[in-house]
């Protein structure tokens, strides 16, 4: 169910009350599978009995109405798939982050120049093992291919991570591969989107960064295929290049996803 908080300026909000929301917005009708969803709303608070929405929403509804800049991350983890990410509008920032398994994501506003810690956060970017100044094998490699992946990774859904060496053999895998994926904890994927200019595909200019949270064997990302991958690029024969990278190191990719500082906001006295 939905629900607003304005002591803490937050809100739980699923997509169907934010296309409810955008419908009454642009005084659009809305179409009857949405009419649980504005019920939800109404029963909330979030709405009144006119269907006026309430004032504490118009920072975050402005914002969704017109994003400048939208960042998406899809973690992949034991529990399933969950979406978080933030948008920024001409005059606001808001961070959402789901939960899985519920349809509800928590939005709540950040200031741009927290807009870092704020995705940082959303996966759990934390001091790995590969963070030691002694540590020699930040930087190690694993080369294979996108099918591999896949071969290993089912076969440990279906015959435990401890079997990983045997596992590794039976599929063609390189050992450290199989070893590295035993202690998989989630992957995930950042990606960010603004208006990229006429150069741009699809007018969009879009960054991204895929990571494997891999518990005692570290942080690794997938350098190969590179992202952003469109849709069709990827197959069984594509290459799989993977590298240990510290939490310092994915912090600093994750600041340059974004665009300048400068594009972050329309106006940002206001």
């Amino acid at each position: 169910m939905p629900a607003m908080d304005p002591a803490r300026r937050r809100l739980r909000l699923a997509d169907a009350h934010i296309s409810v929301l955008g419908l009454l917005v642009e005084e659009g009708e809305v179409p009857d599978e949405l009419a649980q969803a504005r019920a939800e709303l109404r029963d909330a608070g979030i709405l009144d009995a006119d269907e006026k929405i309430s004032a504490e929403l118009y920072p975050l509804v402005s914002t969704l109405m017109e994003p400048h800049v939208i960042a998406r991350v899809e973690m992949t983890g034991p529990q399933g798939v969950s979406t978080s990410g933030a948008v920024v509008g001409n005059h606001f920032v808001f961070a959402h982050e789901g939960w899985p398994g519920e349809e509800e994501s928590e939005y709540v506003p950040v200031e741009p120049e927290m807009l870092v810690f704020a995705l940082s956060r959303m996966v759990d970017l934390h001091k790995g093992p590969a963070d030691g100044t002694d540590d020699a094998d930040a930087g190690e490699e694993i080369v294979s291919t996108m099918g591999v992946l896949d071969a290993v990774l089912d076969r440990m859904e279906s015959e435990g991570h401890e079997e990983h060496e045997a596992i590794a053999e039976a599929v063609g895998a390189p050992a450290r591969l199989a070893e590295v994926l035993s202690h998989l904890n989630c992957m995930w994927r950042m990606t960010v989107a603004w208006p990229g200019g006429e150069d741009a595909p699809d007018g969009l200019g879009v960054s991204a960064l895929a990571v494997w949270d891999c518990g005692l064997e570290g942080y690794w990302v997938r350098e190969a295929p590179a992202e952003p991958v469109r849709e069709g690029q990827v197959d069984d024969s594509s290459e799989l290049k993977v590298r240990r990278i510290t939490a310092k190191e994915i912090w600093e990719r994750i600041t340059d996803l974004l665009p300048d500082q400068e594009q972050l906001l329309v106006d940002p006295a206001a």
